[in-house]
């Protein structure tokens, strides 16, 4: 009986150990797989904060070509004015230039009425 107790605890201790190395085995595929789950998350965070980096380069970018297309639009409006201003200085120009072409056209010549007056003449009547 000694001999099948100690067979029995021989088998226990067998049985024992390698359900402690499979144990230690499945510990160590847990841990390895663990470490390269840690690789796999630091790489995805690295080309996150590229990624990151990438979208602020690009918001910075966006700003300043909104700034510049504001200035444009600024630029624009200002020419726009200007123009119509200098047509508006060209209108008065052309207008002055008739009025003088007017002062300076001769006065037509008197002519003589029947009665022999002449019409066409201003007359002083103030006394």
């Amino acid at each position: 009986m000694a001999a099948a107790a100690i067979s029995a605890g021989a088998a226990g201790f067998a049985s024992e150990q390698l359900r402690v190395r499979v144990a230690e085995r499945s510990a160590d595929r847990a841990e390895a797989e663990a470490r390269a789950l840690r690789r796999q998350a630091a790489a995805a965070q690295q080309a996150a904060d590229v990624a990151q980096e990438g979208a602020r380069n690009l918001k910075v970018r966006a700003d300043q070509a909104q700034g510049e297309a504001g200035l444009a639009r600024q630029n624009l409006s200002s020419l726009t004015a200007s123009q119509q201003l200098s047509q508006g200085f060209d209108n008065i120009r052309s207008q002055i230039a008739e009025g003088i072409a007017a002062l300076d056209a001769p006065a037509p010549a008197p002519t003589v009425n029947a009665e022999g007056q002449t019409t066409g003449t201003l007359i002083n009547v103030t006394a």
